[in-house]
């Protein structure tokens, strides 16, 4: 009985219990390379820093310069200041590239670029600012009589032709005022041109030629009393209708060529400047000074023209008319036809 209590221990001990622990193994009762772990991670990159100095063109440190950081993809840096050695720092800074930009006031700013490492402590190359350059704006502003002046030169350099004269007629579509000192430089220069001195004695010699003026005679008397006579007419009119009369009335002597527009309203504008005229306060008045001027003259002439060629008040009106003819005349050769044969005008509205 004994014996066979002894074999079946046996058979548990050595059958039984091995299968158990078999099947336990095989159902996945516990060992720790059968369960399942957890999921690996990348490693993070590790951050750096930035670092660098910032110096003068001269080699002395700069306190106080703003240093901006700005990564890339970034809208907005981050800025620091240079210490009191002129150094600058940036921690944490993610890798990858970076710009840095130095300004500092009265010089001119620096930019450095780079690639930071993981982990990397960067040392810039010493930054150098220099002197910003400075570029002074000087705006000139003339003043209406400084341009007035230059405007009368330019008139004065007008010749029909290249020679003859062509001094009252401004080309500039918004002319200056003219002052006092303007309008008898302008008078100066016409009645003293060698061109008027040469007209006068041309005019003279068809005067005695027909005989006109007979009291003066004939000779050399006689045409030296005519080209005075001649002259005379010239200079009273010349002053009286373009410089004394016009710095009184506060008008303009010369005549504003148009040069845009139809022919007709060309025509009818420069018709109708023979009895108007611009005031120097830039509005249109009638020409008081032109009229006033050709009847000056006309009465002055009384005083030096022989006894029986002096006129009455009836022939001092009809030499003024016919003067006011004359200017008619000359501003439609204005309009039309002196721009195209006066070389060297500025006018950017003159018609080809």
């Amino acid at each position: 009985m004994y014996g066979k209590l002894h074999f079946a221990r046996f058979l548990y001990r050595t059958l039984f219990v091995p299968a158990f622990l078999a099947v336990s193994v095989a159902l996945g009762s516990s060992p720790a390379c059968c369960q399942p772990g957890p999921m690996a991670q990348a490693p993070v990159p590790e951050n750096g820093r930035i670092s660098g100095n910032v110096v003068d063109q001269t080699g002395v440190i700069i306190i106080g310069a703003t240093v901006t950081l700005t990564l890339d993809g970034e809208t907005r840096g981050r800025d620091v200041p240079s210490d009191e050695e002129g150094r600058f720092y940036f921690f944490d800074v993610p890798p990858g590239p970076f710009h840095l930009t130095f300004t500092s006031p009265g010089l001119a700013s620096q930019v450095f670029s780079g690639t930071l490492h993981p982990g990397e402590s960067l040392v810039t190359p010493l930054v150098t600012m220099v002197v910003a350059r400075q570029v002074t704006q000087v705006v000139v502003s003339l003043s209406p009589d400084d341009i007035a002046t230059a405007e009368i030169k330019e008139q004065e350099k007008q010749r029909v032709l290249g020679f003859i004269p062509n001094f009252y007629v401004t080309y500039e579509p918004n002319p200056a005022p003219l002052k006092p000192r303007h309008k008898f430089e302008l008078a100066w220069k016409s009645t003293t041109d060698p061109v008027t001195f040469a007209a006068v004695a041309a005019v003279a010699g068809f005067s005695q030629a027909g005989d006109r003026w007979g009291g003066y005679g004939q000779g050399a008397e006689g045409y030296a009393k005519r080209f005075g006579a001649t002259y005379a007419d010239v200079v009273t009119g010349t002053y009286i209708g373009g410089a004394i009369l016009p710095s009184l009335l506060h008008q303009d002597p010369r005549y504003y060529y148009r040069g845009k527009g139809s022919k007709t309203s060309r025509l009818l504008y420069a018709l109708a400047n023979s009895v108007i005229c611009k005031g120097d306060n830039g509005h249109w008045q009638p020409n008081y000074s032109s009229i006033g001027g050709n009847l000056a003259a006309g009465g002055i002439s009384n005083l030096y023209y022989p006894a029986h060629d002096r006129g009455s008040a009836s022939v001092v009106f009809s030499t003024a008319m016919i003067r006011l003819g004359e200017i008619t005349i000359a501003n439609v050769f204005q309009e039309f036809l002196a721009p195209k044969l006066t070389p060297g005008i500025h006018a950017d509205h003159v018609q080809p």
